[in-house]
């Protein structure tokens, strides 16, 4: 053999082991990658070659799939009631791809999870029967805050203070998930995007806004956890009018006449004195209320559902004086989600403790065996169980005598605080109505938060207790079975 023949020789010999070297960390190495790039059209068509797993409610699917009878794609995915539950389920789309639950447990629902597969299907590379996703909605919270919304802007979350399973979900204006589950709907797709995707916002868990005077349970106990006052029957020290700290701004009452002046916790939640829980923000400081409001949770920037929720806000840059004191009754840059303040109710029914909120108890497979359990949810001591049995006594007062009537039951305990928050520059928006409550019976417990954002309500009509306390009202009756 000549010597070009065996140089030719050595450098075939030399591609082919460097070809061979590439095959093999692609396969071994980047394989993974690949098959999860969202431009990898065969991993979407492996996803949707065979019926999907489901999301069950009160032991029923909500979700199914659907043969194709044309395209790449065997099978879409269907929602049963796909507006009523789209803020717990999301959606799952051939290409718009999924949220939510949809997407937190896709590998699961499409039986590609390692946990799926048996010794067999691990070696073949077989894709397993998919599991299911079992969450903790009661069907009947969830219906029952769905039309009590209807024809409202807005969002209510329900959960059980005892165990921290979020019973009802809803966000209004909703959207139907099996509009854009297949290969073909842009046409709903624009329809649903537009308005910044208005549409499909989970204003439940995700649109944070000013919570008003519901943030006032969280003043009130940041001041009895303080020690500012030993009961909430005790006089506060509170000047009425009030001019806010280092300004000539006075702030009013929205009861002009309402007995504000130096009045009790009692009383200034009844009639929601603005000038008592400013006050009680400037005395305690930034870093007290801070401090309170992010042990109920605000500020938690990895709020899970496990649907993350976008983070409710107390402010940590530091403010003004005056500024401090507008926390007070939930205004300046304080936020809240419906979750964040259900999730205030929940612990001060609670005995003062805060279960781990969450939607979903167990993740299955196919023949009904747990991969994940959350029944067991972490709790922690928010406040003192004194603290939380005084504020039930001024939420029972609320709702007993004053602007939380709308939400009674009958037969069982409810305790309640409205909340009306000043919405755009000088409060030239209509404001949002807010309303938080808990209620009891027959051993049941239920925390609930609503706000309405727009409704068809004149300006002078709208507030907490007229609008948002009714859409409690239904879904504690459905929670307690009353």
């Amino acid at each position: 053999m000549n010597k070009t023949i065996r140089r030719a020789s050595v450098f075939c010999l030399l591609l082919v082991l460097a070809l061979l070297v590439r095959v093999t960390w692609v396969q071994a190495y980047e394989g993974k990658a690949l098959a999860e790039n969202k431009n990898n059209r065969r991993t979407k068509i492996a996803q949707y070659a065979a019926p999907l797993g489901n999301i069950i409610v009160g032991g029923k699917a909500i979700t199914g799939s659907k043969k194709v009878d044309a395209g790449d794609f065997a099978y879409k995915r269907t929602y049963t009631d796909g507006p009523l539950y789209a803020p717990v389920t999301g959606y799952s789309s051939q290409v718009y791809g999924a949220t939510q639950l949809e997407k937190l447990y896709q590998d699961v629902l499409n039986g590609s999870d390692n946990r799926l597969k048996n010794p067999l299907d691990a070696l073949t590379g077989k894709r397993a029967d998919p599991g299911n996703v079992l969450t903790t909605i009661d069907p009947e919270v969830q219906k029952a805050g769905y039309a009590a919304l209807k024809g409202k802007t807005g969002a209510a979350v329900a959960i059980d203070p005892a165990t921290g399973e979020i019973l009802g979900v809803v966000s209004n204006p909703s959207y139907d998930p099996g509009r854009i589950s297949g290969s073909n709907d842009k046409e709903a797709w624009a329809e649903l995007s537009a308005h910044e995707g208005a549409a499909m916002t989970n204003r439940a868990l995700r649109q944070p806004l000013s919570p008003g005077s519901t943030f006032k349970l969280v003043t009130a106990a940041a001041a009895l956890e303080n020690g500012l006052y030993d009961s909430v029957d005790t006089p506060t020290d509170s000047p009425n009018p009030y001019t806010l700290p280092g300004t000539r701004t006075v702030l009013q009452n929205e009861n002009r006449s309402a007995p504000c002046e130096n009045a009790t916790l009692r009383t200034a939640m009844r009639y929601s004195c603005n000038n008592v829980f400013a006050n009680i923000a400037y005395k305690l400081g930034q870093d007290k209320m801070r401090e309170m409001a992010e042990k109920f949770g605000f500020n938690d920037r990895k709020q899970d559902t496990p649907v993350r929720a976008y983070p409710s806000v107390y402010p940590e840059k530091k403010a003004s004086p005056d500024l401090v004191a507008q926390t007070g009754i939930g205004q300046f840059d304080v936020t809240a989600t419906p979750l964040q303040m259900a999730m205030v109710a929940a612990a001060l029914e609670n005995g003062g403790k805060l279960v781990a909120p969450h939607m979903v108890s167990e993740v299955t497979d196919a023949d009904g065996n747990v991969l994940e359990s959350h029944r067991d949810a972490a709790t922690k001591q928010v406040v003192s169980e004194r603290t939380a049995e005084l504020l039930r006594e001024t939420m029972k007062t609320v709702v007993e005598e004053g602007g939380g009537k709308p939400a009674q039951v009958d037969g069982a305990e409810v305790g309640g605080k409205t909340g009306t928050a000043q919405h755009g520059v000088n409060n030239s928006k209509n404001p949002y109505a807010w309303f938080t409550a808990y209620g009891k019976a027959g051993g049941k417990s239920v925390a609930v938060a609503v706000i309405i954002e727009n409704s068809d309500t004149d300006r002078s009509e709208i507030g907490g207790g007229k609008l948002a306390a009714p859409v409690a009202q239904k879904m504690i009756a459905a929670a307690l079975g009353t």
